[in-house]
């Protein structure tokens, strides 16, 4: 077994997102945003989940990011399905913003975001643990960057939503994982951490 504990399968995932995330930071700070995939990886794995979550939930961001920028079906079957496989591919475009609807029509910020919650009716279980654990880190990051900072206004600042859209989107995926019918505990921990983001954003306006 390799030295991390991980397999060679999510060795490589985590390796291949490595190189993606190169240089990239998180939003207003210089964090590096290749953390993303090896804490998903860690939430994933504290959860029992099965190697091909845990790699599916390394290369989240990295689809997301072939996506936004416009990649085709073919690119990302030759990016993503010929080294880690279709079941892969197919998991994360389940749990991903797409540029444009089903017309080929391309849809605002909101729209995305609205589609994206409605697809997760459709989507697997570990597409739903994928979701859920990204954005655990994700709102848990959050949330240490507000609580250390005495300028929260300017963590806010980084997203293009803001403070209100931001928590929204938060609560609305919270609030969606329950109403579909997922009940894993991560959505509890979820929850959590929404609940903490809210209750800082109203202690600190």
């Amino acid at each position: 077994m390799p030295v991390n504990g991980y397999s060679d399968r999510v060795n490589h995932a985590l390796a291949f997102a490595a190189k993606h995330h190169y240089q990239q930071a998180w939003k207003g700070s210089r964090a590096p945003y290749g953390t993303s995939g090896p804490n998903t990886a860690i939430i994933l794995t504290r959860y029992g989940q099965n190697d091909e979550t845990v790699v599916c939930g390394i290369l989240h961001a990295v689809v997301q990011d072939y996506v936004r920028e416009g990649y085709t079906r073919e690119m990302l079957e030759q990016r993503i399905a010929e080294k880690f496989g279709v079941d892969v591919l197919e998991t994360l475009l389940s749990v991903t913003e797409r540029r444009d609807d089903d017309d080929g029509v391309q849809m605002a910020p909101d729209e995305r975001r609205a589609d994206r919650l409605a697809r997760l009716a459709q989507a697997d279980a570990r597409a739903r643990w994928v979701c859920a654990a990204s954005a655990v880190h994700d709102g848990s990051a959050l949330l240490a960057d507000l609580r250390r900072t005495e300028y929260p206004e300017v963590v806010w600042g980084r997203f293009a939503a803001g403070r209100e859209g931001t928590l929204l989107g938060y609560r609305q995926l919270a609030n969606r994982l329950a109403e579909i019918g997922f009940d894993a505990p991560i959505r509890d921990e979820l929850t959590r951490v929404v609940d903490a983001l809210e209750e800082v954003a109203s202690a600190r306006r």
